[in-house]
């Protein structure tokens, strides 16, 4: 106990450093995801090619060079941001290329017979989509893979702290010179990670009971 007592503001600090990336990156995921999921579905053809190009490009990129390419590349055409937001971004649009696949496939579980009645009964394509499939259908069948997905980037958040951002693991370094037993400040470490990510199964285990399908 005595590795996190004396180091406890150290690995507040590397928690909330982890939490909050995690937060912020989750909502612009589900928001990339939602857009990008409508694009894959639209009757415009362009529309889904980028939608098909954003991705195809993400899912098949190693998140560590997605990272490089933001926290260095962006600066070069003048983007000059704080390295904590770059790192949100670069989570953020890496994992909203899965949750794009999960909606994609709620959506494709709707009967298309519905969209079809929406539509002839004068409805937008938007507003088929959020009236009728997307948030009333396609979301509630997908809570659960949506959560895992989001837990999954809780866990990529580690790859921050290469890029000198303050997070969870990065904690080690400064425990470590300290003299203290590495086995001890890793598992503090592994409580940590596992507060946040059964956290976010918690909560989405609460949205399937409220709002998921019966089964």
């Amino acid at each position: 106990m005595n590795v996190l007592t004396d180091n406890f503001s150290t690995y507040g600090d590397g928690f909330l450093g982890t939490l909050e990336p995690t937060v912020y990156a989750s909502l612009l995921a589900l928001a990339l995801g939602c857009v990008m999921a409508s694009f894959r579905v639209a009757p415009v053809g362009s529309l889904r090619v980028v939608g098909t190009a954003w991705v195809t490009v993400l899912r098949n990129t190693p998140l560590t060079l997605l990272f490089f390419v933001v926290l260095l590349g962006l600066p070069r055409f003048g983007l000059v941001l704080p390295f904590r937001v770059f790192a949100v971004l670069a989570l953020g649009c890496y994992t909203s290329a899965f949750i794009c696949e999960v909606l994609r496939s709620g959506i494709n579980t709707v009967p298309r017979g519905q969209g079809e009645a929406a539509r002839s009964l004068g409805m937008t394509f938007g507003q088929t989509l959020s009236l009728v499939v997307v948030l009333p259908q396609a979301f509630r069948a997908v809570i659960p893979p949506v959560g895992s997905t989001l837990i999954a980037l809780a866990k990529n958040s580690a790859i921050a702290g290469a890029f000198s951002v303050t997070e969870l693991l990065g904690t080690y370094k400064t425990i470590n010179e300290l003299g203290y037993s590495i086995v001890w400040t890793f598992v503090w470490i592994a409580v940590g990670y596992l507060i946040v990510t059964l956290a976010i199964s918690a909560l989405f285990h609460a949205l399937e009971r409220t709002w998921g399908i019966p089964r």
